[in-house]
């Protein structure tokens, strides 16, 4: 009983955190079922125009994270957070109302960007009202919650695919950016985080001077590429290389929610540190790396014998994503001066943006054209980059100690 209660937020600013957490997930599930099939379907265009009015959306949001996140920090975190949530939601419904390729890319565009910027602004508002000892948990609890917003949003987005309606679509589409920006307005009960005023000798942009920190995120750039395997790579190698079938790519995704949901809070302990989010990172290398060899063996076995790896390589796979959710978050927030979060947040959140963007194409390459080479390339690189990732946590912090007046006080 004692666990299961560990799985509900406390009372206070983390527990409504999550529950406006819960509602903009919903609502981004909705959009993430319904958006592809309603542009491609319904209006009309193309498979190649839709991937590339969202690419140039998401390169647009990536640009816009750190200024955003400096944003949050001269302005006020929780100002911020609630402007670019709600213009995200408002942004979300104009889909439903998308008529031409052009149309798609400015609202596309608009979208991503308020996106990111929410995200970035968010990571400076947890901080402000969140003690360090206890953001690695918030953040755990956080994403919890967001796996069973994104499993209830499909759910509901699958309503429409069922009945596969223009109208139904536009509706679950303006329900979808309704939700989210009724998150942001539950940002107005949480407490008011003042502007942290910046240092007075030092530079306005030190962000883009920390070359230890931004060593740390191109480390989670690789590390992100977890996502990459279970979304791309992984259906691509069961359908074309594997004897299992086709449905177990469903159970294998539902094995990962559920798992997220259950223990992610769990997996966060001993994370609250930089030395722990180190470790954590150092361990989700390396499981992340013995997943890929296993699932490199399912190819040429029989039917249930790839079905066997197959989840024993999931099982892998769930566990190295959440000490990489761990590892990051801790160290995001702990490497970065307090006064400067949203900045920080904004090019760690860069970072993983910028792997989620680069890593699919890689990761088909490797995966459809080596096969088993492919998959041990992936671990490799994916087990470097967590042994790595304490040597340059260890330098951050150092750096951090060396010079205060270039990079605030260590936190």
């Amino acid at each position: 009983m004692s666990y299961l209660s560990e799985l509900v937020p406390p009372p206070g600013p983390v527990r409504l955190l999550c529950m406006s957490n819960l509602a903009k997930t919903v609502g981004n599930g909705i959009m993430l079922a319904v958006t592809v099939l309603y542009f491609t379907r319904s209006v009309e265009l193309s498979a190649s125009e839709v991937a590339l009015a969202l690419t140039i959306g998401g390169v647009l949001g990536m640009l816009a994270s750190v200024p955003a996140g400096h944003m949050a920090d001269v302005l006020g975190p929780r100002a911020t957070t609630i402007v670019f949530m709600c213009l995200q939601g408002a942004f979300l419904t104009c889909y439903a109302f998308v008529e031409s390729f052009p149309l798609l890319v400015v609202a596309a565009c608009l979208v991503l960007v308020t996106e990111s910027a929410t995200d970035a602004a968010r990571g400076s508002l947890i901080a402000g009202i969140v003690p360090p000892d206890g953001r690695v948990k918030a953040w755990s609890y956080l994403r919890s919650v967001s796996n069973l917003g994104l499993s209830l949003g499909a759910l509901a987005g699958g309503v429409a695919l069922h009945f596969d309606d223009a109208a139904g679509y536009r509706g679950v589409l303006v329900a979808g950016g309704l939700l989210v920006f009724a998150a942001g307005l539950a940002y107005f009960r949480l407490p008011h985080v003042a502007p942290q005023p910046k240092e007075k000798d030092g530079p306005v942009w030190i962000v883009l001077r920390d070359l230890p920190y931004a060593t740390v995120s191109v480390l989670n750039a690789v590390l992100t590429m977890n996502t990459v395997i279970l979304n791309v790579g992984l259906p691509l190698w069961i359908s074309q290389h594997t004897d299992a079938p086709a449905s177990t790519y469903s159970g294998l995704i539902l094995l990962n929610s559920v798992t997220v949901v259950l223990l992610q809070v769990w997996a966060s302990k001993g994370g609250d540190t930089v030395a722990g989010g180190a470790r954590a990172l150092r361990r989700s290398g390396l499981l992340l790396a013995a997943c890929c060899a296993v699932f490199a063996l399912a190819t040429g076995r029989p039917a249930w014998l790839a079905v066997v790896i197959l989840v024993a390589g999931a099982a892998l796979h769930v566990l190295g994503e959440m000490m990489w959710s761990t590892g990051s978050w801790s160290l995001s927030f702990g490497l970065a001066p307090e006064h400067a979060q949203g900045q920080y947040q904004g090019l760690f959140g860069m970072s993983t943006q910028l792997g989620t963007m680069v890593t699919p194409a890689l990761v088909t390459a490797l995966v459809v054209g080596m096969g088993q080479t492919g998959w041990l390339l992936l671990g490799a690189a994916l087990a470097a980059a967590g042994l790595l990732a304490p040597v340059a946590a260890r330098w951050a912090q150092n750096s951090r100690r060396l010079a205060p007046a270039a990079l605030s006080t260590e936190t």
